[in-house]
């Protein structure tokens, strides 16, 4: 049942009707059994001043692409109902035509896009109108015969409409119905929804939430009086919380390879109680390919999900593996036929994988171009569940046909929704796994990932302070996309650990920036096997684990990908009292080189960037290095930042920032051809003295070989 969440103290906040409704709004949306995400519409008549200053009545509606429970009153519209209602004289008009004629009408051209379903609430002669999604009532309005039960709940208090896309006719027929009913107070939409009003937005929001009440107490009625097991039972028996995981961890990244064939995708999961049943149930694989449940959520969900024909068993991944890729071939296929045989000239498909696969014994995949838009496939398709649970208490699940799915797939005015997300960036769609991700060089790269559009994890032993970061960051860019997980680099259990993480989180890694950093100091004649052991097993060992699993992930997704070595100057020539750290550091140049080489045929990069003493916001520099560096050179602690800046050509010194431009240039498409490529980041540090006067006696015996050049 739907509970009344109305509060009298916080409706009084509100200071202005527009101020109400958006209160109303948020009611209706927060209850997801009553509004799916992004679907139906509210709406308030007004008064307001033109921008001549005289009255106008007008109406506030919802406008395209927003969420009820999430909108704000810059959110809705408001048009001219005086230039609105000649239409109601009309027989017919286009949705383009609509759409232009609307633009007219808007008191504010800065105002969004009005909803679709904009007539609707025009049309009506109430001054609140909702039109929600309910659970029940879809139930109702999908079971064959619907009208006729409907009859039974509510006599001839309702209006049925028969399916029709939605815009100026399906408009124009509810407005005709209502006014030929008196005693209407309500309309149902056969395979689509529901429209209630009231007088005041009180009264409105009561009567929406009390008419969906009386749909889910005649389904619970009859669901009693049938008394037979749920989705015809249950067929399969769900694998443990641990089996289903670690099923996931080998099945994501392949699922995330073949759906990402045409564009990449994110995958995300969900095994609750609720997609178990279904998945697990006799009649799934039948039900699941009827169609959608509302045509609110064929773009996100398409019209049906790729159902895998697995019998559960844990040993059988290599089984299931085989059943996925073969199953998303076929839905490819299916795909190409369904868009073949329905397309318009003008029509470009979209990818034709699919969004939702349901997998008996371990529960539901969604893909989306981003993990929040894969979580949305999820959050439509638990509501096409409980759609089809309460069509199964009133009969016989019905849905759109293939043709009305495609007219809803690819109209343009729903497509218009998609184009008001945010523009694509470099790095959309991928995810960029950073060791070290808690410290200044890792948190300033996934910065600059997250504002190219990546999403990133953040791995390291601090798992504190990598939350923490990774908390800040999904506050400014969004839940969701940013994760920290817990990796020492040189435990392998903890590195393979802190993958299945990943992979459960987004189904894959297609970058991997191998930054975990510590440093040791000592003249080495003084230098312990501790010390040289230390250095060796975070800077060569660690990054060989961790570069291993990502270079074994990106093979088996299939789609490339890159790994970036945070190596050092060091790499590359002697540092004093630094034998253990730059012999390390070298290992690590030279493993990024070796993994190019044999990376090249998977579509793999590997490079490195070269840093010199960055020691802004840096774990290693705030520890004893900093004191042994400055021993070394003679100099106190706190002069160690001057120092390195007087050393180098340009007289700079290196910050976080310079090191994570290097990273994510050698990450994207502008590096496309480059591997096995070193990029110093020092301000241009001049070799030491010996190595000086070796190049200036280099070029003196050239010179006697060469005497012309």
């Amino acid at each position: 049942m739907v509970t009344n969440a109305w509060d009298k103290a916080a409706a009084a906040q509100a200071h202005t009707a527009l101020e109400e409704l958006v209160y109303r709004s948020h009611l209706l949306g927060s209850d997801r059994s009553v509004a799916n995400w992004g679907g139906g519409n509210t709406s308030i008549k007004t008064v307001e001043k033109d921008f001549r200053g005289r009255d106008a009545e007008v109406l506030w509606v919802k406008g395209s692409g927003s969420d009820l429970a999430t909108m704000e009153a810059r959110h809705f519209t408001a048009l001219n109902l005086e230039d609105i209602h000649p239409l109601l004289e009309r027989e017919q008009m286009s949705d383009e035509d609509m759409v232009a004629y609307l633009g007219h009408c808007m008191l504010d051209a800065k105002h969004p896009r009005p909803s679709i379903e904009t007539l609707l609430h025009a049309f009506l002669p109430y001054k609140h109108v909702d039109h929600t999604h309910p659970d029940a009532i879809i139930s109702l309005c999908c079971t064959e015969g619907g009208k006729e039960l409907a009859q039974q709940i509510y006599g001839d208090r309702f209006v049925w409409v028969p399916y029709i896309r939605p815009g100026f006719s399906l408009s124009k027929m509810i407005a005709d119905a209502v006014s030929s009913n008196p005693n209407a107070e309500l309309v149902l939409m056969e395979k689509h929804g529901l429209v209630t009003w009231g007088d005041t937005s009180e009264e409105c929001y009561f009567h929406t939430i009390s008419i969906i009440n009386e749909a889910q107490r005649y389904i619970e009625a009859q669901a009693a009086a049938r008394n037979q097991p749920l989705f015809g039972g249950q067929k399969y028996q769900s694998l443990s919380a641990e089996e289903r995981r670690n099923l996931l961890v080998q099945v994501l990244p392949v699922i995330r390879g073949e759906v990402s064939r045409e564009q990449r995708m994110l995958t995300t999961y969900n095994d609750s109680p609720e997609i178990l049943q279904f998945v697990n149930s006799a009649n799934a694989a039948q039900l699941s390919q009827i169609g959608a449940a509302c045509p609110d959520h064929l773009v996100h969900t398409k019209r049906v999900p790729l159902f895998v024909d697995w019998s559960p068993r844990a040993e059988d991944g290599a089984g299931l593996i085989e059943q996925v890729k073969a199953g998303i071939a076929a839905y490819k296929q299916d795909y190409v036929e369904y868009f073949q045989q329905h397309k318009s000239v003008s029509d470009t498909m979209t990818t034709p994988a699919p969004r939702v696969i349901l997998i008996p014994g371990v529960g539901m995949i969604n893909t989306g171009k981003s993990r929040a838009l894969a979580q949305i496939s999820d959050a439509l398709y638990q509501r096409a569940i409980s759609v089809m649970k309460g069509t199964e208490a009133l009969g016989t699940f019905t849905s759109l046909n293939a043709a009305e799915s495609y007219a809803i797939e690819y109209w343009p005015l729903e497509l218009y929704k998609l184009t008001l997300q945010p523009p694509e960036a470099e790095f959309s769609r991928q995810v960029v796994l950073i060791t070290g991700g808690a410290g200044g060089i890792g948190s300033a790269t996934a910065r600059h990932f997250l504002d190219q559009g990546a999403h990133v994890v953040l791995a390291d032993i601090n798992l504190e302070g990598a939350q923490k970061v990774a908390d800040e960051l999904n506050a400014k860019y969004g839940e969701g996309r940013a994760l920290s997980v817990k990796v020492d680099v040189t435990d392998e259990n903890a590195v393979i650990a802190s993958f299945a993480e990943t992979i459960l989180a987004y189904g894959g890694v297609d970058h991997l920036v191998n930054n975990a950093g510590i440093a040791a100091s000592s003249p080495f004649d003084e230098t312990s096997l501790k010390d040289w052991n230390f250095n060796i097993n975070i800077l060569a060992t660690g990054y060989f684990l961790v570069a291993r699993e990502a270079f074994r992930l990106m093979k088996t997704q299939g789609t490339g990908g890159s790994m970036v070595f945070i190596t050092s100057k060091n790499a590359v020539y002697a540092g004093k009292n630094a034998a253990a750290y730059s012999t390390a550091k070298a290992a690590e140049a030279h493993l990024a080189r070796c993994i190019a080489a044999e990376g090249g045929e998977f579509g793999i990069r590997v490079n490195s960037v070269l840093p010199d003493a960055v020691l802004q916001g840096s774990t290693i520099w705030s520890s004893r290095w900093r004191n042994e560096r400055a021993a070394a050179y003679g100099i106190k602690p706190d002069q160690l930042d001057e120092y390195y800046r007087k050393r180098t050509t340009l007289l700079v010194n290196i910050f976080p920032d310079d090191i994570a431009q290097s990273i994510t240039f050698l990450a994207s498409s502008k590096s496309a051809k480059t591997t096995g490529c070193m990029i110093t980041v020092d301000g241009a540090c001049p070799l030491p003295s010996p190595a000086r006067a070796l190049s200036v006696d280099l070029k003196r015996q050239a010179k006697k070989i060469m005497p012309a050049f």
